[in-house]
């Protein structure tokens, strides 16, 4: 249902959308539609969800196509909320990743990780976010801070890898309405986000993360979303032409701009206990990024537990 602007039990339903880089990778998780309201003190959920990413080829820093170097990942991700008062929740959440390189030739570095066209998993980076709601009601606005730790020394050079081991510390604000002069059914939301990286041989590596989404109540349980993904690398390597040394090319994979925008459509469906949802985005343009689509599904269990 649609966040009420007071009394009740206001939910959240978490809906993944984005690429490996914008959504695990991020410090804090998966974001969800509801980022701009903050469930009332006492509520939590447990969410579960699973997220296929198929990387159909590199785009060159000129936009151009290079139809080698595919892969697939798998990511299995576990994330607990809980609202510590009526404006203040914390979660803290973490993904378990697949990796595999398809080809069809070898990949740049031509590693065994890569060679053995074989699936390769791990768990990924430990996330923590912490969101203070500044504005409830009708129109909501939060910010929030995340922190995302690598949850140990995994391996991080190839294309069959589950992360790219780097810590990040995540500034954002949502800002949320109920369109209710148009219909009570459908609200709006909207995300920035600036996402400080751990820089490798002094090479910065932040980006923006900026979300619009749009949800309309089909029924009382029944709610569907429309979303815009954009993502801008504030530094990073361009590939190949910024490759110019051995040590270079050993990091690029962790070190490479990726600037993108992509579409995507959700739904989900609601129960007194119990919450399912589904997205679906396609890469439309970008430059030093992946091709490619991602399909996401999850359930969340919604609880309340007050603390004394």
């Amino acid at each position: 249902m649609m966040p009420r602007a007071s009394g009740g039990r206001r939910r959240v339903t978490a809906l993944a959308t984005g690429t490996l880089a914008a959504v695990l990778l991020e410090a804090g998780g998966p974001p969800a539609f509801a980022q701009a309201w903050v469930p009332p003190a006492g509520a939590g959920s447990i969410t579960l969800l699973t997220q296929y990413i198929d990387n159909t080829g590199h785009r060159l820093d000129d936009g151009s196509l290079l139809a080698d170097g595919k892969s697939k990942n798998v990511a299995l991700y576990v994330e607990a909320e809980y609202a510590v008062a009526d404006r203040l929740s914390l979660s803290v959440g973490i993904p378990y990743v697949f990796a595999k390189y398809v080809g069809p030739g070898p990949s740049p570095a031509n590693l065994p990780v890569d060679s053995c066209r074989c699936w390769h998993a791990g768990w990924q980076d430990f996330g923590i976010t912490a969101r203070v709601n500044l504005l409830g009601g009708a129109f909501a606005l939060t910010p929030s801070v995340a922190y995302g730790v690598p949850s140990h020394a995994y391996n991080y050079e190839g294309e069959a890898v589950v992360g790219r081991r780097l810590q990040e510390f995540r500034l954002a604000v949502d800002a949320g309405a109920r369109l209710d002069r148009i219909s009570p059914r459908l609200a709006v939301q909207g995300r920035y986000a600036y996402t400080f990286v751990e820089q490798v041989l002094d090479v910065p590596n932040n980006r923006s993360n900026i979300s619009f989404e749009a949800a309309f109540q089909v029924t009382r349980r029944l709610a569907v979303r429309g979303l815009l993904l954009f993502q801008q690398t504030h530094g990073g390597l361009r590939f190949p032409a910024d490759i110019t040394t051995p040590e270079l090319f050993r990091q690029h994979d962790r070190m490479l701009r990726d600037n993108n925008w992509r579409l995507g459509a959700g739904a989900s469906y609601s129960w007194s206990r119990l919450d399912i949802f589904g997205s679906y985005v396609e890469y439309v343009d970008g430059t030093s990024t992946h091709a490619g689509r991602v399909c996401t599904a999850g359930v969340s269990w919604p609880f309340e537990w007050r603390l004394r």
